[in-house]
């Protein structure tokens, strides 16, 4: 029997699809029969990532540059959906190039935009982030209140948001941001300046070096597995227009807020289980699971360094608006995603 929640059957473009989180959806719609088109240049993701997909007939790797816009146009080529993932990721290395992660958060993704409109790509779905939130400290988090952007970073994701609105407006071409809330999983890098926090300090413990938290350890995040990821950006991709603008228009009813239900589509949605867990409760659970694969990991000392500029203290996000309307249904909070991720972290670290 057909499921009607996934991507199925179609030609699906993945940007940055050698990255963490581009090579799990690219392996996840090869699964469900897609023809899948992976653009990436490999700054930062890895070959080795796409493995079994470079076995697979259906899968087409373009080694390009979302900077270039031949590169695009000739990636979104006869496509129906682009699950666009392509960016310079990291706060701390927004703060020490800010030109790099603008021209590539910014400048590549009005490329892939434009290229998506003009090869009549429907929808257009996007990594957005949850540093759009900013400064503005109300927990949780929801998508129409914003704060002030702490970061170079999370200015280029916010710019990203106004300009899809913009294309949207303009083009008629379908956008839909995903603020993406601390995901993690297989296949996220542990090494370099700009490691994620859990992939770094699982790597710290399974070598029973102390891993460094940043602050006191009260600092609080969202963290989001990779699976409930994928979910949200095929729901994002593939719920009709019609049911999409009554959904919506129900939604923002119960909240009050004025919608325009003739308007085209162009929203965003947190990401996230709707959960948050300190850096300093992260660090228990980690030793604790990974204790059940060496005893020793519980005897290793967690050490606190000063606090990381551009970080905000908490992040919690209100998954109400995806629910209601993509009929998100996030399968793995944090100590379920831990166990899952853990076990690749085990076989693939060590």
């Amino acid at each position: 029997m057909k499921d009607s929640r996934i991507i199925q059957n179609k030609k699906v473009l993945v940007t940055g699809g050698g990255g963490f989180i581009g090579s799990n959806l690219v392996d996840a719609l090869l699964d469900q029969g897609n023809e899948v088109v992976c653009l990436d240049n490999f700054s930062t993701g890895k070959r080795e990532n796409l493995q079994v997909a470079l076995q697979n007939g259906k899968f087409k790797l373009i080694e390009g540059d979302i900077r270039n816009f031949e590169d695009c146009a000739l990636a979104v080529e006869g496509c129906d959906y682009v699950l666009h993932q392509a960016a310079l990721g990291s706060v701390p290395r927004s703060i020490a190039d800010p030109m790099t992660t603008t021209d590539v958060n910014i400048g590549g993704f009005v490329k892939m935009l434009f290229a998506a409109k003009e090869a009549g790509v429907k929808r257009f779905v996007y990594a957005a982030s949850s540093s759009t939130y900013g400064d503005h400290a109300a927990l949780p988090k929801v998508e129409h209140v914003i704060g002030n952007a702490l970061s170079p970073y999370a200015i280029t994701k916010y710019v990203d948001e106004l300009f899809a609105k913009n294309f949207s407006d303009i083009y008629g071409i379908e956008t839909v941001g995903l603020r993406y809330f601390n995901v993690f999983g297989r296949r996220q890098d542990p090494n370099g300046a700009y490691a994620a926090v859990i992939p770094k300090f699982v790597s710290e413990l399974m070598a029973h070096n102390s891993p460094v938290i940043n602050g006191d350890g009260s600092y609080s995040r969202d963290f989001t597995y990779i699976d409930n990821v994928i979910q949200a950006n095929q729901l994002a991709a593939i719920i009709p227009t019609a049911e999409f603008k009554e959904k919506l228009k129900v939604y923002s009813e119960v909240i009050g807020i004025n919608y325009n239900h003739e308007s085209t589509i162009s929203e965003v949605f947190n990401v996230a289980f709707g959960e948050r867990t300190s850096l300093k409760e992260l660090v228990e659970i980690l030793k604790e699971t990974l204790s059940k694969f060496d005893s020793g990991i519980h005897k290793v000392e967690i050490l606190y360094g000063p606090n990381r500029g551009g970080d905000i203290p908490h992040s919690l996000a209100s998954i109400e608006k995806a629910l209601n309307i993509l009929e998100y249904s996030p399968k793995f909070n944090i100590q379920s995603g831990l166990n899952e991720a853990i076990v690749w972290y085990w076989k693939n670290l060590k």
